[in-house]
């Protein structure tokens, strides 16, 4: 049994340097593909950075049409002080949600 002792260790050196070898190049492909996804990512990065004017763009029209829009049911509530209660109410809180809005600006 002495003798079987040696050679079971030369093949379990051979299967445990197999087995590195392969566990290295597959840490090795992952290494590769993590960085081509962190290369897709700064693309992806940069391509959203792009928009960034054309956002601004939209936002700024927003804020613009919902101004107007707050004015016109200004006007419309001191008109319609007589109308029911929910009425008010929704109106109030639509103003109340634009205002919030404002001043976080």
């Amino acid at each position: 049994m002495a003798a079987s002792t040696p050679s079971s260790r030369a093949y379990f050196e051979q299967q445990r340097e197999a087995l590195m070898g392969e566990i290295a190049m597959s840490f090795e492909q992952v290494l590769a593909n993590i960085n081509k996804l962190n290369r897709d990512l700064e693309a992806v990065i940069t391509v959203g950075n792009e928009f960034s004017s054309v956002e601004a763009l939209w936002s700024t029209f927003e804020n613009v049409m919902a101004k107007e829009e707050g004015e016109g049911e200004g006007d419309e509530a001191a008109e319609g002080k007589g109308e029911e209660a929910t009425d008010g109410a929704d109106e109030g809180g639509e103003r109340g949600q634009e205002e919030i809005e404002r001043d976080g600006e």
